[in-house]
């Protein structure tokens, strides 16, 4: 009895020194991450096209506005990007940030570099490797440097957002697992706007992330464990998607694949079409007010990405049949 004792002694202080070094450690910070030397503009064109990419494919306005504003993101109007929207999913409650130019609430305290870094690598002002929502790593320069002359030229507006909260999975992944999200690539100084398939591919992967939703990837770690472009990423219902499931479809041109058969007429109608199903995670307002070129370019990018045979039997889940859902893996 008293050597059962002593071991269940021993794994007590092992686990409590374990959750303790969790809840001590999970704020480390990675202060050898590099700056970009990324610089904002007052240049009316870059202005105007970060403000594109905004509220266009970057869909940054999606997400850097104020809960239950998201009807009117989706409507078109450019509402100021104050933060405040929460994301409720396993590892914690996320909250996006205020993005105007005010000094206390907002990014008007921080440097070009400190909001770069964060864009890039998903590493923010304090040095902490953050949730990698933003897949922005092979984002040119130029594009960035847009964007973020966009943000600089908004008026401030004080709106304090509560900090992002982590529960101890979420406390138990920063602390093992997450790490700066580093570009795979050389960072293209800039790259033009065309139809051709190599700019669709830039919008899919490093602008729209097409790539990121529609390839299935671990919740746990953020890995991507499925083939590009092949869908199957399961997406749990939560407050906000009220109460619905949904499986990202496969948007190869197999003919398992959700492109089989569409024209590039078809593709941009459907995506200018915008929302059907009201609770769809896809930033489906943004992604209307694309112009032609980028649909078409996405299109084309499309056409060439290798055939994935994977049937997704049904993208959306009713609250009823959530039980039917797919389990998330990894």
């Amino acid at each position: 009895m008293k050597i059962v004792l002593r071991i269940a002694l021993v794994l007590l202080v092992l686990v409590a020194g374990f959750a303790l070094y969790v809840q001590l450690g999970y704020r480390k910070t990675f202060d050898e991450t590099p700056y970009p030397t990324t610089k904002a503009s007052q240049d009316p064109e870059m202005i105007a096209h970060g403000k594109y990419l905004v509220y266009g494919p970057a869909h940054c306005a999606n997400c850097h506005t104020d809960k239950g504003q998201e009807a009117q993101v989706e409507a078109g109007k450019e509402l100021p990007l104050i933060g405040g929207f929460e994301l409720n999913i396993g590892p914690g409650v996320f909250r996006a940030r205020n993005l105007t130019s005010d000094k206390e609430t907002g990014i008007g305290a921080l440097s070009d570099g400190e909001i770069a870094r964060t864009m890039r690598f998903n590493v923010n002002h304090q040095g902490e490797a953050i949730v990698p929502f933003m897949p922005f790593q092979q984002m040119s320069e130029y594009d960035m440097a847009c964007i973020i002359s966009y943000l600089r030229s908004t008026p401030p507006v004080k709106h304090k957002v509560e900090p992002s909260e982590y529960n101890f999975l979420g406390k138990f992944i920063k602390t093992f697992i997450f790490k700066p999200s580093m570009p795979t690539e050389p960072i293209p100084e800039r790259i033009d706007a065309d139809t051709t398939s190599e700019y669709g591919k830039y919008l899919a992967h490093s602008v729209a992330n097409c790539y990121g939703c529609h390839t299935d990837r671990s919740l746990k770690t953020g890995e991507f464990i499925g083939e590009p472009f092949g869908g199957g990423f399961v997406m749990e219902p939560s407050p906000e998607t009220k109460g619905y499931g949904f499986v990202t479809p496969n948007i190869t041109i197999d003919e398992t694949g959700k492109l089989n058969g569409w024209s590039e007429q078809t593709f941009i109608a459907r995506i200018k079409q915008g929302r059907v199903h009201a609770a769809s995670p896809m930033p489906w307002g943004p992604f209307s007010r694309m112009n032609e070129t980028d649909m078409k370019a996405i299109y084309r990018y499309l056409q060439t990405v290798a055939p994935v045979k994977k049937t997704i039997a049904k993208s959306v889940y009713a609250p009823n049949e959530i039980e039917l859902m797919p389990k998330p893996k990894g």
